[in-house]
């Protein structure tokens, strides 16, 4: 019996564990979904385009803010966060959860 509860016990701490994941931060830079890690492409066409011109155009045309961080392009779960706009094409550090390749960003401040 004193097993069985013992078992049963650390499979309840173990689950209880995974179900609150700890915040985690990521540095990049805020982008968005069209241009995606960079924006070269758009850049050859005008030279003078800075990348917050660049994601702010390409949001205003219905792409989704995403950060770019070690050649990896993550989506934004809080789209409406004011500091996505605030910090469009800048660097940042994140601080957040991820679930697959989309963070929930807690906390986002310019570097």
């Amino acid at each position: 019996m004193k097993r069985s509860v013992a078992t049963a016990g650390l499979f309840v701490v173990s689950f209880t564990a995974s179900a609150f994941a700890a915040d985690q931060g990521w540095t990049g830079m805020i982008g968005d979904s069209k241009c995606g890690e960079n924006h070269k492409a758009m850049q050859e066409h005008n030279a003078n385009l800075t990348d917050r011109a660049c994601t702010d155009a390409c949001i205003k045309s219905g792409a989704e803010y995403i950060l770019s961080s070690n050649g990896k392009v993550y989506r934004l779960e809080n789209q409406k966060d004011p500091a996505l706009a605030e910090n469009a094409g800048k660097t940042v550090m994140v601080t957040g959860t991820m679930k697959g390749n989309v963070i929930t960003a807690s906390k986002i401040v310019a570097k």
